[in-house]
């Protein structure tokens, strides 16, 4: 059997952390949470944006074409593929206020955690795309619907 080429293997894995024993879906969202809070602490809002907003553009297209391709090697939809957790962690996070990062964070991971496991909403439905869309979509979709409800919340409570 032939190995993964390096770049996909650390892309499709979320820098390893798809390599968790135990839950790596989740082990590649806190990944995300934690580097999103690490720059989050340090910077500005508007660079908190950009560069989530960034990563999530970069992300998207580095882990289509990396999740594509580890599939020929680990199989359709493996689990060590975990950057579309990533993504969809960042797109949540994308709804966190300028001040109250810790409850609007743990808020963002939990929601995107919730719809990427229980998949309601037409969620289930993307991952019959084909290749690295289908792996990415739903992880994608279940981040917009988190940052929908954090916005709606924000909404209502402003």
């Amino acid at each position: 059997m032939q190995k993964i080429p390096f770049f996909h293997q650390l892309i499709a894995s979320g820098f390893g952390s798809g390599y968790s024993p135990v839950a790596p879906g989740t082990a590649g969202a806190l990944l995300a949470m934690l580097v999103w809070w690490g720059y989050a602490s340090l910077l500005d809002y508007v660079f908190i944006q950009v560069i989530t907003a960034s990563l999530v553009v970069v992300f998207t297209v580095l882990g289509v074409w990396s999740a594509g391709v580890s599939e020929k090697y680990w199989g359709a939809d493996p689990s060590r593929v975990v950057i579309d957790e990533m993504v969809g962690t960042w797109i949540a996070l994308l709804a966190v206020p300028a001040h109250g990062h810790w409850g609007y964070m743990v808020a963002a991971f939990l929601l995107f955690r919730f719809f990427d496991i229980l998949k309601p909403l037409g969620i289930r439905k993307t991952e019959r795309f084909r290749g690295g869309y289908g792996i990415m979509a739903d992880d994608i979709l279940s981040g917009i619907y988190g940052l929908i409800v954090i916005y709606f919340y924000r909404w209502i409570v402003t």
